[in-house]
């Protein structure tokens, strides 16, 4: 049983969040806080397994509550955040505090008494119910990744990265180690509409390398990545023989849009050996056949251990398939790529 304090300011929008929560079997709702005052208190009473905390209330926001919280006693959190640019801001500042995930602030259909994101929010928190301690390194200093040297002799080579829960710092600590010079990069990191366009500005304010959203014909060229939309598919193709992204609505795959299993198969058929995969922390399988798939076509491929996942889904499933060559620490992945890249 996942024991969940929820926390806002809206006394509607805690007794919706626990109600839906409360119908799911595995979860039990110990209470609820409209600050964070009151939700310190009831942390320490408690004792709950998970948060659910909002980032804009009174008396202390979300963010300063939650960087408190993680040095007293890091837990899982998962964050519902506002749909706007400062929403997007503060969630990914949450991120790095050590929230393990976020849902978008939920729309109220105030005659049925439902939330539009009810399942997202019930399995959001069951995943964060199984994070393992370690989620709980963010009371400490996050890994560093040693910078990567010139890349420059391998313009014709091609980085695929997918991720998905903690995948915003574990692509930060990959992306941010890799040279201006770098091969061209194409990521999926599962993530909704609206926030993809914000987490693709903060990577390249943070970078060496170019980041930003991808858009349906954008080359793919050395020095610059590009981050599939939210509610988007993306993968490579040649046009008018450049490599191109295409992006496209399609339909889910895995129940993900965008999909890494999408962009992973599209590498193999259309970059075979020029390719290399990176499969970082995530919930689920999503990405594993296409992986095998890249593996089987000659590309190099490189998933994340499991000492350093805030979820090791994702590259476990990849491993089980055989679709790994190396696993390594987060922080030895962009040194990885550069061996891969030499040898």
């Amino acid at each position: 049983m996942i024991r969940v304090l929820v926390v806002d300011d809206s006394a509607l929008m805690r007794q919706m969040l626990t109600e839906v929560l409360a119908s799911d079997p595995e979860i039990e709702v110990v209470g609820s806080a409209g600050d964070a005052i009151i939700a310190r208190e009831k942390v320490l009473r408690l004792r709950p397994d998970v948060l659910t905390l909002d980032v804009e209330m009174p008396r202390m926001d979300g963010l300063t509550f939650l960087a408190q919280l993680m040095r007293v006693r890091p837990m899982p959190v998962v964050m519902v955040s506002a749909l706007t640019e400062r929403g997007a801001d503060a969630t990914f500042r949450a991120l790095e505090l050590g929230a393990v995930d976020f849902v978008t602030k939920p729309k109220l259909d105030l005659q049925t008494r439902t939330l539009d994101i009810a399942d997202e929010v019930i399995a959001k928190v069951k995943t964060a119910g199984r994070v393992r301690p370690l989620a709980r390194r963010s009371a400490e200093a996050p890994a560093a990744s040693a910078p990567v040297g010139s890349l420059a002799g391998f313009a014709h080579r091609v980085i695929a990265l997918g991720a998905s829960t903690g995948g915003t710092e574990a692509l930060r600590a990959v992306v941010t180690a890799l040279p201006a010079d770098s091969p061209g990069c194409v990521i999926v990191q599962h993530m909704p509409e609206g926030f993809t366009a914000s987490f693709a500005a903060r990577l390249n304010s943070l970078s060496r390398i170019r980041v930003r959203e991808a858009r349906d014909g954008d080359a793919v060229e050395p020095g610059l990545a590009l981050l599939a939309p939210g509610n988007r598919q993306m993968e490579v193709m040649v046009a008018g023989g450049v490599l191109r992204a295409r992006v496209f609505q399609g339909e889910r795959v895995n129940l993900h849009r965008p999909s890494v299993d999408v962009l992973f198969h599209s590498c193999a058929q259309v970059l075979g050996k020029r390719a290399l995969a990176v499969m970082l922390t995530g919930m689920g399988s999503d990405g594993s056949k296409g992986m095998l798939a890249m593996r089987q076509a000659g590309a190099r491929t490189i998933a994340q251990d499991e000492a350093t996942c805030v979820v090791f889904g994702m590259p476990r499933e990849a491993i089980a398939l055989g679709a790994v060559e190396r696993v390594v620490p987060i922080q030895s992945i962009a040194a990885e790529l550069e061996r891969m890249l030499r040898e």
